[in-house]
């Protein structure tokens, strides 16, 4: 779709224009694993990778392409791969671009999932990992190292809501011929494009805010198409000879859309964490309404947040948006239309407080998720954490007191009105 066409237009159309056989407007959904061939030639030219088309979806799948070419076209991509999960993603990644004996730096303030994958699971593949400060640069520099792949972080880290100078560390990768990759769930790209700051790839898990309605997991991958991948010895995965394909080099052959091509070829090919059809047909429902949801999510962000931080049972209250945040100036220069809906806050009295606030409520949905239409909260000292003591939730970047709330569509005065009925229980309890 035309360049011309602003966010809003793009949620709704990009990738699709209506079927030609049945005139439907809305995206068909192709319930099929497999696709009749012309002839014999065609089906080795798909296989090949000589022509587009589909010939499996397990690779490929037409109501999969348009939320791929739809989520590119929203973030500023070259091209996008769908895939099961946000973790499905990362890892698809991972593999694409590093081997054996490779090195990755990451942010040590992120999703637990993620670190748990690059510190316990990838060094099972001799794939080793350091962990950074996302906001202390010369600690990113002095962590780089010749066999280093890539640096990964998130825009808005969860829980803590830490937020990355992303500009400042493209530069910092740009010098040492590293991509950048950038979880950017949190923000979406309604919020923030990484793309615009210098990011090279980014992750997104669909499952969040982008579907919306909490009813469909999935995860992408959107390529940048800014980063130079020649460097044969460095990025032989993508630059050097495929084992198939008749020993063709992604780079050479496809420029800006190597990443994609790689991973479609060999990731989706050989791992085979395949979206649903139905589910991306779900996903792609939550981003027409996107750029709406968004807006209402961050009015009701700010309305709680004011609400938090002037209640006597709340001790503190972290949000980027606060100029009490430690990131609040990068928070401001590259989150402008806000700095995500997830508000982290504490309640007085630690541990128990926490747990009567989580069961006292009654609108609210006590649950492991975020970015739902509707106002999550949970609880980790607990529930997801529960095993750990007050020492170690520090060491977590977590405290016994800290409630994760994701901000739901709700008219804000009901949230209010339902927090007022945890927050009362948190007074009795001290």
């Amino acid at each position: 779709m035309s360049e011309k066409y602003k966010f809003d237009t793009l949620s709704l159309h990009a990738g699709h224009v209506p079927d030609k056989e049945t005139g439907s407007r809305a995206v068909p959904i192709y319930q099929t694993t497999s696709y009749v061939f012309n002839d014999s030639d065609e089906a080795a030219a798909l296989y090949n990778m000589e022509v587009g088309g589909h010939l499996y979806t397990r690779i490929s799948n037409p109501t999969i392409s348009v939320l791929e070419q739809r989520l590119a076209a929203l973030d500023g991509g070259v091209s996008c791969i769908a895939c099961a999960s946000g973790m499905a993603a990362m890892h698809l990644v991972i593999s694409a671009i590093c081997s054996t004996g490779d090195h990755i730096v990451a942010s040590n303030k992120m999703y637990g999932a993620n670190i748990n994958l690059l510190q316990h699971t990838m060094p099972r593949f001799g794939i080793e990992t350091d962990f950074v400060n996302p906001n202390n640069l010369d600690e990113i520099k002095k962590a780089i190292k010749k066999n280093t792949k890539l640096v990964f972080g998130e825009v808005i880290g969860n829980p803590g809501l830490d937020v990355m100078d992303i500009p400042s560390v493209a530069e910092i990768c740009k010098e040492n011929n590293v991509p950048l990759v950038i979880d950017a769930t949190f923000n979406t790209p309604y919020l923030m494009k990484p793309i615009d700051y210098g990011a090279n790839i980014i992750i997104h898990s669909l499952t969040k805010w982008l579907g919306g309605h909490g009813i469909a997991i999935g995860g992408a991958i959107i390529n940048g198409g800014n980063f130079d991948w020649s460097n044969k010895k460095k990025f032989s995965t993508i630059s050097g000879p495929h084992f198939a394909l008749d020993g063709i080099s992604f780079w050479e052959e496809f420029g800006p859309s190597a990443l994609t091509s790689k991973i479609r070829a060999e990731g989706m090919y050989n791992f085979g964490p395949t979206l649903s059809p139905m589910n991306a047909f779900h996903i792609l429902q939550g981003i027409e309404t996107l750029p709406l949801r968004m807006k209402k999510h961050m009015e009701n962000t700010n309305e709680l947040i004011k609400f938090l931080s002037e209640h006597e049972a709340v001790s503190w209250v972290k949000h980027p948006s606060l100029d009490s945040h430690p990131d609040y100036g990068v928070a401001k220069k590259i989150l402008p239309k806000g700095a995500g809906s997830v508000i982290v806050f504490g309640v007085k009295g630690g541990r128990e407080a926490g747990k009567n606030f989580i069961e006292s409520v009654q609108l609210s949905s006590h649950l492991a998720n975020v970015g739902d239409a509707k106002t999550l909260l949970i609880h980790p000292g607990s529930t997801t954490h529960s095993h750990l003591n007050s020492e170690a939730m520090r060491s977590a970047g977590l405290t016994d007191d800290l409630i994760r709330l994701s901000v739901g569509l709700e008219d804000v005065d009901d949230i209010k009105k339902d927090f007022e009925i945890g927050l009362k229980s948190v007074l009795k309890s001290r």
